[in-house]
């Protein structure tokens, strides 16, 4: 069986791109199609797979500005020649599940989410500040994107949720149903730690919708010890409003990451995320996890036995939560087994179940 693998874009590095380094190590010899590649800034094993792109590629400044080009990457997705290939596996956030499948292949669509600025834009252009005047210009045009979002799902032959918020999405905009295979996680690179240190740890991109400014005001307010690790475009506005106990490392190498999870007294996790990875990461360390209790936090994060859940995502909700936590009543060695439940191998074998479960029928 020949297997293409399509991707939105490969011009920045998040959780998708998590996803599809494991998909191109389960499938090797598969090509990776998608609209742009940024060769020079992407990682340089990237540069030995088989990656082909489209029109799009071509562009001007495309690959620093991918943004203004939304309108076509419907085009670019169904230009893309997938012929003689017999599953058609696509790695989607945004329209790549609309590529044309040839006669007799099947389309598996392993879906990060439906796509958010166009089924959740107004959220997605209030965390991004882009004004009133922009947003009324866009909506008539969204109207058509949504239209043919949802006939491109139709073609897809089979959907797999990375959570059940996720899988509730693909129900209500979409109108198909899903089955769950979680993403992978490397937990084998997280130990639990011999001792924890006292300071709290958000890590990840500092960019809006993270919500690390709750983070940072509650600790700010509490006088308690966090460390922001991480960079992006927010980190300016989160250090104006932090106080003397909130400190920010930047980038840290991902070789120091697995220590400074295993000695935090805790990992806060306050963005609403599709799934999120480095909960499962902290949980892997044995250490709790404090996070806004939507999204994937829904699924990995279970009330007083591996960490806790504030219900509302405002500063004064984390604040009650925090005056009330206890490192001391969790069970390292509990958060780290159930932190197993979502390690790559499980993804692994419950992706290669499925797709031979679609050949076989």
């Amino acid at each position: 069986m020949k297997i293409a693998l399509i991707h939105d874009w490969l011009n920045q590095i998040g959780g998708a791109e998590d996803v599809l380094e494991t998909l191109v190590e389960m499938f090797p010899a598969a090509p990776i199609f998608t609209s742009i590649y940024w060769r020079e800034k992407m990682p340089a094993h990237w540069r030995r797979w088989n990656i082909k792109t489209s029109f799009m590629d071509s562009l001007p400044l495309v690959h620093r500005f991918h943004q203004p080009y939304l309108f076509l990457y419907r085009l670019a997705f169904q230009s893309l020649d997938l012929s003689g290939f017999d599953i058609i596996l696509s790695n989607k956030s945004g329209f790549c599940h609309g590529v044309r499948k040839p006669r007799g292949a099947a389309h598996i669509c392993y879906c990060l989410t439906p796509t958010r600025y166009v089924w959740g834009f107004d959220e997605y252009a209030a965390r991004e500040g882009w004004g009133a005047t922009s947003r009324q210009i866009l909506r008539p045009a969204l109207q058509l994107l949504k239209q043919w979002d949802k006939a491109a799902a139709s073609g897809v032959d089979h959907f797999i949720a990375i959570s059940s918020e996720v899988q509730r999405r693909i129900a209500r905009f979409y109108d198909r149903e899903s089955i769950i295979i979680y993403p992978p996680v490397n937990t084998d690179q997280f130990r639990v730690a011999d001792s924890v240190d006292d300071y709290f740890l958000c890590l990840g991109r500092l960019i809006p919708y993270k919500r690390v400014d709750l983070a940072v005001q509650a600790c700010t307010e509490l006088n308690l010890p966090l460390l922001v690790a991480g960079d992006g475009r927010d980190r300016t506005r989160l250090e104006r409003m932090a106080g003397s106990t909130v400190k920010f490392l930047g980038r840290v190498p991902d070789a120091d990451v697995p220590a400074l999870v295993a000695r935090c007294r805790a990992f806060i996790f306050p963005g609403l995320e599709d799934f999120g990875i480095a909960p499962v990461q902290a949980m892997a360390a044995g250490r709790p996890v404090i996070a806004f209790a939507g999204g994937g936090a829904l699924d990995t994060v279970i009330e007083s036995r591996t960490g806790r859940l504030f219900h509302e995502q405002t500063v004064q909700s984390l604040i009650s939560v925090l005056k009330s936590f206890d490192p001391g009543q969790f069970d390292p060695q509990t958060i780290r087994a159930h932190a197993l439940k979502f390690d790559r191998k499980v993804f692994e074998t419950q992706l290669r179940d499925f797709i031979n479960s679609v050949i076989r029928h």
